[in-house]
């Protein structure tokens, strides 16, 4: 299968074309079957690559499937060319069996939307971008993906681009990531500069053999991190993440789960030897960036009110974990976290999206309430994925959140350390009160003359001010997902089972065994620390941290034990994005004006100006060329007289 790796993209591909020409043809719900089956059909050749890497010797563990030249300029060669190796085939594993069960979902979600097969089209045309992003030999097809997955997520934002907000957050999220890729192509630019390449194994041989200035690292290693920081929403450019909830929910799990966003955390995993030559202070960058940027996400998370932007904000949270591993020189829990947060996350958007489907296009919280009764699979599975993401054990989000929390103490220190456990707390507070607001408790969504009927179980006469109204579970191919997702939720843990002295040797640390031969260069040594040896007290005070904020939020939301406090400011995002707008809308605007006035006046009106001096000058000068013989006769007999005076006088030749 290593041979026919190209087909991961392929498929899609495939999907795209067909559903481009014969969409409208196929229709509801063929073009969204035709479109899962083609993510499926990835899915099948990824498993089957891993199988040939997993029959292979660790050192063997890499193919590249070259299929042309694509840029053959002078020295600059670069192939189309695809990388198959442990941690390549890893993301697209879940790249396109997480897309796969999001494409199901959405075949029920978008049920009588007028532009059905489009909106399939987009997502083949996302998955397609996404494979050659993680698949990519060099950077240059990387950053194919990558811009492919930025157009992409600029046409699923604005899915419905008729509402004004929709079309809004496309834009925002298409200009933000915009100020990212300016990082990666200067990266690019210094990669080729210093080593004639942009192919990832020049780039990390050098790095790893010392070829490269420490400077030079540093430099390719921190612009590549601003094309992260774009890619990956964390401060400052993580405003557009939060707006990306206005298109459906399928978008918001494919994007926010499994793909996008996870671009650029994968991309710094896989220069971890660049990292590991760049200078210290670049890792020490990362990992305050994402421990930064995981405390304000969880902050404003825990004054929300719609469904979907607190998981928004939670994954901007979750993400900033992932960099902080990167940060700590732990690679292969960033990988991790990725994976079970594909899981969960997934699982919490689509469940979102089951209770907005249910609840008749309602997102506001506060009007929700006592939803297991109605929606009880979407219930027990929404659940399974909250106690994934609050670390509760043995669900898979624990194991990869502990261990990123261990590698933090050990190459960190209890500063990064105190901050990463605090969101700990956070994320299991808010998450729980997200829970309680919409499952359990009274039911917001019916009238005061309805209310007590609800809560003694007559739920069949409920009603709502808006008139007649029953919530209602949703069909079972958006439940399917939902399932499988929870069991991955469980169970996904498995992967990377820690050294404790109760889990057998053989179940250790899977996932560091098969990413080895990638992250060996950059991968933290922690064995001989102190916080190595108390890994199982601090995996015990990580549990008791998020039963401290499970508790905490269900004596307050479930018991009532005190009013909440939701400040208005966390609600508002402590004004982040409203204070960038006003700048960009304001004092930003005139300095960009002012900029595009002297682009304008000096250096066009200089280019301009060389431009009309030399075309001034070529039309007086042109005057002369008359066409009139007499006129060239006369010239060359003035010019031979002159001749022949200066001959004369001034050389002295007679």
């Amino acid at each position: 299968m290593l041979d026919v790796v190209w087909l991961i993209p392929a498929f899609p591909l495939a999907g795209f074309v067909l559903i481009l020409l014969f969409g409208r043809r196929l229709g509801e719900p063929r073009s969204g079957y035709l479109a899962a089956t083609m993510v499926l059909g990835s899915f099948v050749v990824a498993a089957g690559a891993y199988f040939d890497l997993l029959s292979m010797d660790e050192e063997e563990r890499s193919h590249i499937e070259t299929l042309f030249s694509w840029v053959p300029v002078s020295s600059l060669q670069i192939d189309m060319a695809f990388l198959a190796d442990p941690l390549s085939i890893t993301m697209a594993l879940f790249v396109t069996g997480v897309g796969f069960l999001i494409h199901l979902f959405a075949i029920g979600y978008m049920h009588g939307d007028a532009n059905f097969s489009k909106f399939f089209l987009y997502l083949n045309l996302f998955i397609l971008s996404m494979t050659l992003l993680v698949l990519g030999e060099n950077l240059l097809v990387t950053f194919l993906g990558w811009e492919g997955v930025g157009t992409c997520s600029y046409l699923l934002i604005s899915f419905w681009h008729q509402r004004e907000p929709a079309a809004t957050a496309g834009k925002k999220a298409f200009v933000t990531n915009r100020v990212g890729d300016w990082g990666f192509m200067l990266a690019m630019f210094l990669g080729f500069e210093a080593v004639g390449s942009v192919s990832y194994g020049a780039l990390n041989g050098a790095a790893e053999e010392g070829l490269l200035a420490t400077s030079t690292a540093t430099g390719i290693a921190l612009l590549l991190f601003v094309g992260a920081v774009g890619k990956s929403a964390q401060l400052p450019l993580y405003l557009w993440l939060p707006d990306a909830m206005e298109g459906p929910t399928p978008v918001s799990a494919l994007i926010h789960a499994a793909t996008m966003v996870t671009a650029g955390v994968f991309l710094m995993t896989r220069m971890n030897p660049m990292l590991a030559a760049a200078a210290p202070e670049a890792s020490t960058i990362i990992a305050w960036v994402g421990a930064i940027t995981a405390l304000f996400a969880a902050t404003i998370a825990v004054a929300q009110t719609d469904i979907k932007r607190v998981l928004a904000y939670s994954t901007v949270s979750q993400l900033g974990y992932m960099f902080l591993a990167v940060g700590s020189g732990a690679f292969v829990a960033a990988i991790f976290h990725m994976v079970t947060h594909a899981f969960f996350k997934a699982l919490m958007f689509l469940g979102s999206g089951s209770v907005i489907h249910g609840m008749h296009e309602e997102q506001d919280m506060r009007r929700m309430g006592a939803l297991r009764k109605f929606m009880p699979v979407t219930a027990f599975t929404f659940i399974i994925g909250w106690l994934a993401i609050a670390g509760v054990p043995p669900f898979a989000g624990f194991w990869s959140k502990d261990e990123i929390l261990l590698f933090t103490l050990a190459e960190r220190g209890p500063a990064l350390y105190i901050i990463g456990i605090v969101t700990a707390v956070l994320t299991a507070f808010y998450m729980t009160r997200q829970v309680i607001m919409v499952f359990f408790g009274e039911a917001k969504w019916t009238s005061h003359a309805n209310e007590d009927e609800v809560a003694e179980g007559d739920e069949e006469h409920a009603q709502t001010a808006h008139g007649e109204f029953k919530p209602h579970e949703s069909p079972p191919i958006m439940l399917l997902p939902l399932v499988v997702l929870a069991g991955l939720s469980i169970v996904g843990g498995v992967i990377q089972l820690p050294s404790f002295g109760f889990i057998p040797k053989d179940w250790r640390h899977k996932l560091e065994d098969w990413l080895h031969p990638v992250v060996e260069a950059g991968e933290a040594k922690i064995t001989e620390t102190s916080a190595y040896d108390a890994k199982e007290l601090l995996a015990l005070l990580a549990v008791a941290c998020a039963v401290a904020g499970i508790a905490a939020a269900y004596a307050i939301y479930a018991r009532k034990v005190r009013e909440p406090v939701e400040p208005q400011i966390l609600a508002d995002g402590w004004k982040y994005d409203s204070t960038v707008s006003a700048f960009m809308g304001g004092p930003g605007r005139r300095v960009f004006d002012a900029v595009a006035w002297v682009d304008r006046t000096v250096v066009d009106g200089a280019v301009n100006g060389v431009g009309r001096l030399v075309s001034g000058t070529a039309g007086e000068v042109r005057k002369v060329q008359s066409g009139n013989v007499r006129n060239y006769a006369g010239v060359l007999g003035v010019g031979v007289v002159l001749l022949l005076g200066w001959f004369v006088i001034g050389r002295g030749v007679l």
